[in-house]
Formats: structure tokens, C-alpha cells, sequence
């Protein structure tokens, strides 16, 4: 490809930045020992990272974890496949992925299905441990 051919392409599409920054507006997001308080007064986490970032990085305790592929159909109050914690569109869910970025995009979508206060956790799995918060080596609850 050449620079040329690179430059229109970069002009033509706004890029996952881009992306990134639309998805946050308007989202409160949250630091680590923020998301650990808000699950304590019932918020649901939402752990989306894989089996294999989860033997790396830990389980979060009381943690749910849900397939980032079948999120939206187990959050989603009217869906027929939703967990039994997905009550109604108020309830505060705490989507946390590797790193905060995945996770921002995941609750973009969640929002964008009337779950108004779904959010992540800013810097993600990785910010929640050098945070010093708590994991568990308790079997992780996998809501597939």
C-alpha cells in the first residue's frame, strides 16, 4: 500500500479512537475501588475477559462472567436468554475487561439498549490489581 493510498484510507474512516471517545460520552466510568463500593451496595459485575486472561489476571470476586458475544442477549431485561440478575433497565452494571477498552465499548451497547447505567471500570482488570483490590481463586461464575 502506499502512503498516499494510507492517508485517504485514514481520512475516510474516524477510527476505533474515535469510536472509543463517542462510546465513553456521557458515561460515568469508573475507577476500580469505585466499581468495588458500587458492587457492594448491588451494582452487577460484569466480567467479559477470556479463560485465559482470567488464569492470568484472577476471578473478581462476585463477579459474573458473561461471553462478550452473547452480552447484550443476557443483560437485556426482555431478552428470553437473560441471567436472572438482568431485573430492569435501573440496575447498575459494571462491565470489566482486560484493560477498559472492550469493557467501554461492551456498556456502549448495553446502553444503547435502554440500561442507562451501565458502565466500566476506567483501566480495567489490570487497574483493579494495581489497585491493589481483592481477587479469588474461588471457580469463576460463567453465565454462558
Amino acid at each position: 500500500m502506499t502512503q498516499n493510498h494510507e492517508d485517504q484510507v485514514d481520512s475516510q474512516i474516524p477510527g476505533v479512537e474515535t469510536l472509543l471517545q463517542q462510546c465513553r460520552l456521557g458515561m460515568t466510568r469508573l475507577h476500580p475501588s469505585q466499581a468495588q463500593a458500587a458492587v457492594a451496595s448491588g451494582a452487577l459485575l460484569v466480567d467479559t475477559r477470556t479463560d485465559a486472561q482470567r488464569a492470568v489476571q484472577g476471578h473478581l470476586p462476585g463477579a459474573v462472567v458473561i461471553d462478550r458475544t452473547v452480552l447484550e442477549w443476557r443483560l437485556d431485561p426482555t431478552s428470553p436468554w437473560r441471567i436472572p440478575e438482568a431485573a430492569g433497565p435501573d440496575l447498575l452494571i459494571v462491565v470489566v475487561c482486560g484493560y477498559g477498552f472492550s469493557s467501554s465499548l461492551a456498556a456502549a451497547s448495553l446502553r444503547s439498549l435502554g440500561l442507562s447505567r451501565a458502565t466500566d471500570i476506567i483501566g480495567g482488570m489490570q487497574a483493579w490489581l494495581d489497585a491493589g483490590l481483592p481477587t479469588t481463586v474461588e471457580p469463576a461464575d460463567i453465565r454462558y
